[in-house]
């Protein structure tokens, strides 16, 4: 991927389990995939051009987000909120932070 025309973000949400949550959402995204977790760092590589990084911090998850342009970048933002959100629903709606890079 050019880093010419890469879009990468940086975003952070707030939580009280987020290894479970990265834990499941791996095992949700394994099946369409080759989503792993290396404790306590889980990787999406959805695309060649998208891949999501998240790593589950003491108070939240750290994500870092590549895509291809920006317009996919802010899409896929939705994709990952909606999916943490389903499962951390005890919390959810998470509140999300998100830094362009």
């Amino acid at each position: 991927m050019s880093t010419e025309t890469a879009s990468i973000s940086i975003g952070f949400a707030p939580c009280e389990k987020p290894a479970r949550y990265l834990q499941q959402l791996v095992s949700h995204w394994s099946h369409k995939m080759a989503a792993t977790w290396n404790d306590p760092v889980a990787a999406f590589p959805f695309s060649d051009l998208t891949t999501a990084v998240m790593q589950a911090l003491p108070n939240g998850i750290g994500i870092t987000l590549t895509t291809a342009d920006h317009d996919e970048n802010v899409r896929m933002r939705g994709v990952l909120e909606k999916h943490l959100d389903r499962f951390a629903f005890r919390e959810a709606p998470l509140t999300y932070e998100w830094k362009e890079q």
